[in-house]
């Protein structure tokens, strides 16, 4: 008896442990991350319900419960309530947006920008991919790499072409009993015949460019290039003639006693330039140098290079031992050019890495690659530039 009772007080103290250690064991729950600007956790699914906490872009949140279109998550000051679930993105999403960084963390910066309002990092170029970091309005970006992709226009989807039903050749006679003859029998009514019209080329596609940046926290994503500008010095803004600035360089300080600037010591750009329109296969088409002019107090242009098919990145090097500034960039050796079919990124088959040297306000050609440089001109830029020719005329 006493053995028994023993026995079960063994199986009473065993299922204890087993039901406090179940009580201790930590559950696994994931973990999503909120891409709104803004949201309020609420008490219950309902029409009417209270706001228990509230949660920003890039928050963490712990899943808990998991309903048809809600989430009930609990933040890390333990605030517990439901949230849409479109407005999160689960732990794979995030850790792509995560390796984008780690893929790009060392890419050279190409230019600077400004974001003109609110606008999310997207994980790839288009409107409908996956979006995460937002990026505050004015904040500054760096410039890695341009892509253009299709341009989906809102409602552009046509309804599927039917083809006609074809008719049959004859009708088949009524069973009237009568054989026709050439006096009964009805004429076939001629069928006019359509004039043979060829059919006029289909126009290409409406594009866009996207931007790889990455924002002072570290982070990169594609950005919609009509969501910034490229960061362009007052002063030198003017001097773009109608063009689009893509990227503006210092190549170095001059000294000017009379002018403005910080110590009086005003900086000499480097820029490349391309029409303003999106889709371009080149990524500029001209580079231009501004110099100060000491007697004049003013910029002007002291190197203009026009038309060429440039890619990005222009490089600045170390100076000549003479102390003049050294930029470099790449044009494209013939019209072979690859894709990238997943970001659009266009790039050179076979580049030409380019050099050039300003000594004083004097711009000069120096490095192993002094062959000609073929004229790269542009669809339609051309046509403009006979126009302007005989407008001159």
């Amino acid at each position: 008896m006493r053995r028994a009772t023993g026995c079960v007080v063994s199986l009473l103290v065993l299922s204890l442990l087993v039901s406090a250690c179940g009580r201790f064991r930590h559950e696994h729950h994931d973990t999503v991350y909120v891409w709104a600007r803004q949201m309020y956790l609420h008490d219950r699914v309902a029409a009417v319900s209270n706001r228990v906490g509230e949660v920003v872009n890039g928050q963490p949140l712990e899943v808990l419960e998991r309903g048809r279109r809600f989430l009930r998550v609990k933040t890390a000051k333990n605030e517990i309530g439901w949230i849409e679930e479109r407005s999160v993105i689960d732990s794979k999403t995030f850790e792509s947006f995560e390796q984008l960084g780690v893929q790009h963390r060392d890419d050279p910066v190409v230019a600077t920008g400004v974001v003109r309002d609110e606008v999310y990092l997207h994980l790839s170029p288009g409107r409908e991919t996956e979006r995460f970091y937002l990026l505050a309005a004015n904040a500054k970006v760096q410039l890695l790499a341009r892509a253009s992709i299709v341009k989906a226009a809102p409602g552009s989807a046509q309804a599927p072409k039917v083809a006609a039903t074809p008719k049959p050749a004859g009708s088949p006679t009524p069973p009237t009993g009568k054989t026709p003859n050439a006096n009964t029998a009805p004429k076939a009514a001629a069928k006019p015949v359509a004039p043979t019209v060829a059919a006029a080329p289909a126009e290409p596609p409406p594009l866009e460019d996207w931007w790889l940046v990455r924002d002072g926290m570290g982070h990169s994503g594609w950005l919609l290039a009509g969501r910034m500008d490229v960061d362009v010095p007052d002063e030198i803004g003017t001097y773009a003639e109608g063009q689009r600035y893509v990227g503006v360089y210092v190549l170095n300080k001059v000294y000017d006693s009379e002018s403005n600037a910080p110590d009086h010591k005003v900086p000499q750009y480097l820029t490349v330039l391309a029409p303003p329109r999106a889709g371009l296969p080149v990524d500029f088409d001209q580079v231009r140098v501004y110099t100060w002019s000491t007697k004049h107090h003013r910029y002007e242009t002291a190197f203009r290079l026009h038309p060429i098919k440039g890619y990005l990145p222009v490089r600045l090097l170390p100076p000549a031992p003479n102390g003049a500034p050294i930029f470099s960039f790449e044009i494209a050796s013939s019209d072979n050019v690859t894709t990238d079919p997943e970001t659009g990124v266009t790039r050179p088959a076979s580049p030409r890495t380019i050099f050039y040297e300003m000594d004083d306000t004097r711009v000069k050609r120096i490095g192993p690659d002094m062959g000609p440089i073929p004229a790269g001109h542009l669809e339609g830029e051309k046509e403009k530039a006979k126009a302007g020719k005989k407008k001159s005329k």
